[in-house]
């Protein structure tokens, strides 16, 4: 790997994030005026009209863009439409739910995922593994959004086991963390059972069992390692 592919990859990583940044920019304006979001109720016309000249709403989209982006190279990300407050506070302010959810639903995918795959594999063609595939193909399939609507619809609404909204206590976690992790439980779970498949088959597993080592032997001093 050498400088220059390097240099291109991050080339390529800069051109992706300033075209996504440009289409959610643009498709923000089609929300309606700024100006009219962002103003109190009865806020008269010369008023909104002072407000897009503070704001530099009066611009064309293009020019309003590209001040966007050196306001970002300097660390200001303007002013959120919806707040009416600095938009880098406002997610600094959340970061650290944010991070919380990040990693409990990572710790829920791999809780979940290598155990399956794992069993998956050791009991492959049985209906264990049948059972576990289907959830993994279910769970690679379903969008996260119609997921986590199913969720509060049976635990929060109907059953009234879990706060459908809000945080401060593990329960509120408990939600989220499914929905953002069950993607990556499915696809992890399969490569999962897969490498370990193809573990199972290689030739000094066959060795190890021929030896006397019991099937949970071989599986947790050699198969788990590789």
């Amino acid at each position: 790997m050498n400088a220059r592919y390097i240099v291109g990859r991050l080339l390529q990583a800069l051109l992706v994030v300033i075209g996504v940044s440009f289409i959610v920019f643009i498709v923000s304006r089609l929300s309606g005026d700024p100006a009219v979001l962002m103003a109190a109720p009865g806020t008269t016309e010369r008023d909104l009209q002072a407000l897009r000249e503070r704001l530099g709403l009066d611009q064309p989209l293009v020019l309003q863009y590209l001040r966007f982006l050196a306001g970002v190279a300097v660390g200001d990300f303007g002013i959120s439409i919806w707040q009416n407050q600095p938009a880098l506070g406002l997610v600094l302010e959340r970061m650290p739910y944010t991070i919380l959810l990040t990693c409990t639903a990572l710790a829920f995918a791999l809780a979940v995922a290598f155990p399956a795959g794992i069993v998956s594999a050791l009991a492959r063609r049985t209906w264990w593994d049948q059972l576990v595939m289907l959830i993994a193909l279910v769970g690679q399939a379903v969008p996260v959004f119609w997921l986590g609507l199913m969720l509060i619809l049976v635990f929060a609404e109907n059953l009234l086991w879990l706060p459908s909204s809000g945080s401060g206590t593990w329960r509120h976690l408990i939600l989220p963390s499914i929905t953002l992790g069950a993607f990556s439980m499915a696809r992890t779970a399969r490569l999962v059972r897969s490498g370990m498949l193809e573990v199972l088959g290689q030739d000094y597993i066959r060795t190890a069992r021929a030896k006397g080592l019991t099937r949970g032997g071989v599986v947790l001093r050699h198969a788990l390692k590789n």
